[in-house]
């Protein structure tokens, strides 16, 4: 993946980002890979077939009333917006659905460490995407 904040290797094209509005969209993601941090929480999974579109991502914003009244909400969202359209495109997976949801230090941290926590939060979730599910019952989980 390179450099979090280098621009991308020559000859490739950024991905074209394209907005999650369906609520189902969000719950399907929502299911799938989670990575939390205390600016934001990201939540992704690949687009379904026949939604899926080359060189394309879909990205969805959410900010819960738990964060604060319609105005601060909204500020969280215009800032997680204005991440995503600086980051996905250079770091995101064309054919996957991303969710970004507004935690309380999305408000308070300084861009470039929301960028910096965006890009930390991508690299694990592909990391984490690209795994095979962890089995149930490891060795030493249980305690015995």
């Amino acid at each position: 993946m390179g450099a979090r904040n280098s621009p991308p290797e020559a000859g490739l094209t950024p991905l074209k980002l394209s907005r999650l509005k369906a609520r189902a969209d969000f719950l399907r993601a929502a299911r799938a890979v989670r990575r939390s941090g205390p600016t934001l929480t990201l939540e992704l999974c690949p687009t379904p077939a026949d939604l899926a579109r080359d060189g394309t991502a879909r990205v969805g914003f959410t900010a819960t009333k738990k964060l604060g009244n319609a105005v601060i909400r909204n500020r969280a969202k215009r800032r997680l917006r204005a991440a995503a359209a600086e980051v996905l495109p250079l770091y995101g997976l064309a054919r996957h659905d991303y969710v970004l949801v507004a935690r309380a230090g999305t408000l308070t941290r300084p861009f470039a460490g929301l960028l910096d926590d965006l890009a930390a939060a991508l690299e694990a979730g592909h990391v984490r995407l690209n795994k095979p599910p962890a089995k149930s019952g490891t060795p030493g989980g249980d305690g015995v």
